[in-house]
């Protein structure tokens, strides 16, 4: 049986999906080794407990590290839960996935922990800046590739779904390929080839982006073994310090004090993100742009339509899109039904002024 050739936007998708795939392997093997670090950060703060008179301030700091260490691995787990929780509730999700050649996999404690780390405990616009409920199942899901599970062989009939992950990985191709599932509203070939082309643009521009992220992930991955054996020496050398602070010499104290700053550079590997797979285009964003334009027009609209403006934005980030194409986009858009359901929009409501504030804001973005 003779197969029809893939179209150039279907190759760079196909390539795009590749990245996520890659990444989210990359992701797994860091888990592994941050699970090394936590084990090694948990040894060097047990002894410090066991240390009497230690100095109220370098207590403290300690103290702080150890809650966020804590917080840190209560979000792996809550991370790990809600998947397996979710993982119930679709069943057929492992044919769904194969289907969509989407990487799903098991995601047990150590590639909880590298997800865990990949979002960061700092981030705020991430699908996991909260520990539990259905924002940790978004970054579940997100890790998987694409929302495999939600999808449940529903197509682009789960594009609700797919379109509740703001961020994480696989979040960029779930809503390409619901925005791109615009272009059979068009007839007219040349139009259909200058979305088409728009796309692929999209495409190379999120292969790159992959492609640095893998890279911001491994050199993650070795500066936390070269911590991991800066701690495990520390821990060696304070069983030889004595369980006194005022017996200490002054040396032995000096050096406790370096130990807490190791512990506080080690616990930043732990909890902050991968820069590279943070969203683009933030709520936060959104909301200074507002702020600068609400003095001068009605900001009912952002309101309105805010989650559909932050897609679009991370969508066409750093696009070179003229006024055509511009068009053309938005009244494809506007017959896409799934789209707008997803972001709880009507087409009457998706106007082209709310087009024109997608690249009012990035415009904003860029300059700030």
């Amino acid at each position: 049986m003779k197969t029809s050739k893939k179209s150039k936007l279907q190759q760079y998708q196909d390539k795009v999906q590749a990245s996520i795939n890659l990444t989210n392997l990359t992701i797994e093997d860091l888990g592994s080794h941050t699970k090394k670090l936590y084990e090694s950060l948990t040894k060097i703060q047990d002894s410090f407990d066991n240390i009497r008179n230690v100095p109220s301030d370098e207590k403290l700091k300690y103290e702080n590290l150890k809650k966020e260490k804590s917080e840190w691995k209560k979000q792996a787990e809550n991370i790990e839960k809600e998947y397996k929780k979710t993982l119930v509730k679709n069943t057929g999700a492992g044919a769904a996935g194969a289907g969509l050649g989407l990487a799903v996999v098991t995601l047990g404690p150590t590639a909880a922990m590298g997800v865990a780390t990949t979002f960061g405990l700092a981030s705020t616009g991430t699908a996991i800046s909260a520990l539990g409920g259905a924002a940790a199942t978004n970054a579940a899901l997100a890790w998987l590739g694409g929302g495999a599970l939600v999808a449940g062989g529903g197509g682009m009939a789960a594009g609700q779904a797919f379109l509740t992950m703001a961020g994480p990985v696989g979040w960029s191709i779930a809503a390409i390929s619901l925005v791109a599932s615009s272009l059979i509203y068009w007839k007219t070939r040349g139009d259909k080839k200058c979305l088409e082309n728009l796309f692929e643009a999209i495409s190379l521009r999120d292969i790159k982006s992959y492609e640095l992220a893998i890279v911001e992930i491994l050199e993650r991955i070795k500066r936390i073994d070269d911590e991991s054996e800066k701690l495990d020496e520390a821990i060696e050398n304070i069983q030889t310090y004595g369980l006194d602070y005022d017996l200490m010499t002054e040396k032995q104290q000096y050096e406790l004090g370096s130990y807490v700053n190791l512990m506080f550079s080690s616990t930043q590997l732990l909890t902050n993100p991968i820069k590279g797979l943070e969203e683009k285009f933030s709520l936060e964003d959104l909301d200074s742009f507002m702020k600068m334009k609400s003095e001068n027009i009605n900001i009912s609209i952002y309101e309105d339509s805010k989650d559909l403006i932050i897609l679009l934005a991370n969508i066409l980030y750093k696009i070179d899109i003229d006024e055509e194409t511009k068009i053309l986009l938005w009244k494809s858009l506007r017959k896409n039904k799934d789209l707008l359901k997803s972001k709880g929009i009507s087409k009457k409501e998706f106007d082209i002024d709310t087009m024109s504030i997608v690249f009012e804001a990035l415009e904003f973005k860029y300059e700030n």
